[in-house]
Formats: C-alpha cells, sequence, structure tokens
C-alpha cells in the first residue's frame, strides 16, 4: 500500500485525491492546502494540513501528489525526494529550467520516481494522434492553439495564476510535448509574441501569447493561447499536424465553450490525410473525462513506483518542454528570437 499525501486542493489537485482515495493500492495520509476548502464527502475522513513541511514530517508519504502554484513545485518536490518520497508534480514542472534541472537531479540522486502532470500522455485518442502524425514522417508543421474565453470564477483563476505564469507557459508545455514527442528532434529557436489585453493583470504579464518553435529536422510549430473574458469562441481549439505526405488533424475536439476544462482533452474525431488518398476519419468514442484522465495518470504513477519503471525520458521530454515554453515567454519580454542550439547540446 502506497502511502500518498495530496498538496493543493485546486481542481487538479482535488481530482489526484480523488483518484488515490478510489485507488486499491493507494492510502491517502494527508491533505494540504494553504486555505480552508471545501471537500468532497469522500476526502473529509484524511488529515488536513496548511503547511507543507509540516504535513511532510507528520505524515512521511511514500509519494507526495503536488499540485499547488508552480513557484513552490521545485522546493515542494525537492523536499519530498529529500525525505525519501517519489513526486507527482503538476505542469509547469517549474518556474525556470534551473529548478527544473534541480528537480530531476535531485530524482536521480535519491532514487525517487518523478512524473509530470502531462495528462495527455494518459489519453487514448491523443496517443492515436500521435502515432498517426508519426506514421506521416517528417518533417512537420504543428498548428496547435486553446484560448479560453473565462470569465467569472474562471476568470478569477487564470487572473491567479498569472500571478507566476503565463498562459502559454502553463498550457503551452502540454502541446510542446506532443510536438516533440513526433518530431523525437532538437528545438533549435523559438520566437514569440504577445499583448497584455486587460488591465486586470500585472503590468509586466500578458493574457494573450503565440509562438514559433523551429526544430532542428526541419519540423515548424506555432502555438497560441489567450485567457480573458475579451478571447473570441471562433477558432479557439485548432489541432493540425502537417507533412510532406499528408496531415493529421482533430476534428470534433471541444466543440462546447471554450473555458470547458472537460473538452480541452477531447477529441472525438481524427481525419487522416495522406497525399494521393482519400482521406480516413476515425470515431475516437468513449473517451476518459477529466476525472478518468486523472484516474489514469495517478495509477501509471503507482506503476511506475511498483515496477520501478525507468523514467529518464520522461524527466527529459519534461524539462525539454518547458525549456522551449520559457524561451517563448523570454522571447514575448524581450522582443527577440531565442536560441537554444546551446541548452539542447
Amino acid at each position: 500500500m502506497t502511502r500518498v499525501m495530496v498538496a493543493g486542493l485546486g481542481n487538479m489537485g482535488m481530482s489526484h485525491a480523488l483518484a488515490h482515495h478510489h485507488h486499491q493500492g493507494a492510502e491517502i495520509v494527508g491533505l494540504v492546502n494553504r486555505s480552508t476548502v471545501e471537500l468532497p464527502p469522500a476526502l473529509q475522513s484524511y488529515p488536513t494540513f496548511t503547511d507543507f513541511h509540516e504535513a511532510l514530517a507528520a505524515t512521511q508519504p511514500d509519494l507526495a501528489v503536488i499540485a499547488t502554484y508552480t513557484d513552490s513545485h521545485a522546493d515542494y518536490a525537492i523536499a519530498a525526494m529529500e525525505a525519501g518520497a517519489h513526486v507527482f508534480v503538476e505542469k509547469p514542472l517549474t518556474m525556470d529550467v534551473a529548478d527544473a534541472e534541480r528537480v530531476v537531479e535531485t530524482a536521480k540522486r535519491t532514487g525517487r520516481k518523478l512524473v509530470v502532470g502531462y495528462v495527455l500522455r494518459h489519453h487514448p485518442s491523443w496517443v492515436r494522434l500521435i502515432e498517426e502524425a508519426r506514421a506521416l514522417g517528417g518533417p512537420y508543421v504543428f498548428r496547435l492553439n486553446l484560448n479560453q474565453q473565462s470569465s467569472g470564477a474562471e476568470w478569477e483563476t487564470h487572473k491567479a495564476l498569472m500571478q507566476t505564469t503565463s498562459p502559454i507557459v502553463d498550457c503551452g508545455v502540454h502541446y510542446v510535448d506532443v510536438m516533440c514527442q513526433v518530431t523525437d528532434a532538437k528545438p533549435l529557436r523559438v520566437h514569440g509574441m504577445g499583448l497584455r489585453l486587460s488591465d486586470e493583470i500585472a503590468a509586466d504579464m500578458y493574457n494573450y501569447g503565440q509562438f514559433q518553435v523551429l526544430f532542428d529536422d526541419g519540423s515548424v510549430g506555432w502555438y497560441e493561447a489567450g485567457w480573458g473574458p475579451m478571447m473570441s469562441e471562433t477558432a479557439f481549439f485548432v489541432k493540425d499536424i502537417v507533412s510532406p505526405n499528408g496531415a493529421v488533424s482533430i476534428t470534433d475536439g471541444n466543440k462546447g465553450a471554450s473555458a470547458d476544462i472537460e473538452g480541452h482533452t477531447r477529441v472525438g474525431g481524427i481525419r487522416v490525410h495522406r497525399v494521393g488518398s482519400d482521406d480516413t476519419d476515425i470515431d475516437m468514442p468513449g473517451e476518459p473525462g477529466h476525472q478518468e484522465l486523472c484516474d489514469a495518470e495517478q495509477a501509471w504513477m503507482l506503476k511506475a513506483i511498483a515496477d520501478d519503471i525507468d523514467l529518464t525520458r520522461h524527466m527529459q521530454d519534461a524539462v525539454q518542454s518547458l525549456r522551449i515554453c520559457l524561451a517563448a515567454d523570454e522571447s514575448i519580454r524581450t522582443g527577440k528570437p531565442v536560441s537554444l542550439q546551446e541548452a539542447t547540446q
């Protein structure tokens, strides 16, 4: 039985806690949140804490699930591994590449498992999308975005996130990870641009951004993300991968509101276009919802511990996707392209 402590009880943390509550191989020993939150009935019997380090010392977990704000990820993850716990940490892994590398180094040195919350890796439809794209052969053009017209509680959540993390970093790491899985190539250069579209966020933050990334196999990627009540509900969910031999596209994903979390992972249907032949439409019925994806993610975390799965490539990929998105953020703030050649050698 794996003893689990969950820190951060927002949308993702609560779902991860429920996943462990229902898993026969897990035992929740503590829930951590800085403020008081309303817990669902299934979680109300577990010990609660407001301080991460006190909870870590009191519960001595085998696994720490960290779903707090990004600026605390590095310190919490390292403290947990130094205390002997394996770590699952939500994306983005950290605020900067140096901290991400420090977390990975700690995992290697302590022999603890480190898994980053790239939920699309556990979604069968996204796995199929990547397989179909790789079968076409590169180099590739990636056209990916996720804009969210948020208002009310969703906008308040986005404003809170933007105190530490921009939309293209928070959301972009998922889709850059998809790019990297398809190309299996090294990023060379990133060029980003963005705009602050609201006086309700800090003067040095932007709530709309886009960037282009060039890979060493010739592939090019575009990603766009925006948050706020001003965002359009038109073409807010584009997932398109093009190669010299054709294209793979999501055709039925997220037809509801852009702020619908359930819709952000939904594929529905995939269209495969091959040059010189008819298009093929692949239906993806029965896709997992948000909670089912979190269940699968945490089940894989427990399996990685039990089966001693080698996570070297997983950790490398997590740092790589973060490096690209942070380079895009740097490019937006400086107005200059950012070279990644030295960082990836």
